[in-house]
């Protein structure tokens, strides 16, 4: 039986093995994408607007899981870039439609190569970066879950 009262170690807690790997990862992508001229949240933007662009603002926030005030001014940053463009959906005045530029479209070569880099510096097989991406995307769902039912995971 584990003591209630004595927290456990740093070294034992999955919240500081998630923050350590999410810094390090973070710190490999930022030399990366630096000749790209890209931040991280801006390049998740765009992997997004590679797989479907047109997109509105509000489902690329839900995919990125970013409000409208952290995106709005990153987005604002990416099309003085010259990498997006922003228009009023036509068939949904209220809603914002972004897209890519030529600019923007013309950088996937360079994102897919990065990709490859990336890939060479992970200390994992494929199989085990699959298996993890996995086990990472399903504890997110159930935290995500959790928290919305007030902690009650179904």
């Amino acid at each position: 039986m584990t003591d209630q009262t004595t927290p456990r170690g740093l070294d034992d807690q999955l919240c500081f093995a998630l923050y350590a790997a999410s810094n390090a990862m973070t710190r490999i992508y930022r030399e990366l994408l630096e000749p790209l001229g890209l931040t991280y949240p801006q390049y998740l933007a765009m992997l997004v607007l590679w797989e479907q662009a047109p997109v509105n603002v509000k489902t690329l926030g839900d995919r990125l899981q970013l409000d409208s005030g952290t995106l709005t001014p990153m987005l604002k940053r990416m099309e003085q870039a010259g990498l997006v463009s922003r228009r009023r959906d036509p068939a949904d005045e209220r809603q914002l439609a972004v897209s890519l530029t030529e600019a923007g479209q013309a950088m996937r070569p360079a994102a897919a190569r990065m990709q490859a880099e990336l890939a060479c510096r992970l200390p994992l097989p494929l199989a085990d970066i699959v298996r993890l991406r996995g086990e990472l995307q399903g504890l997110a769902a159930g935290l995500n879950a959790g928290q919305a039912t007030g902690g009650q995971a179904e």
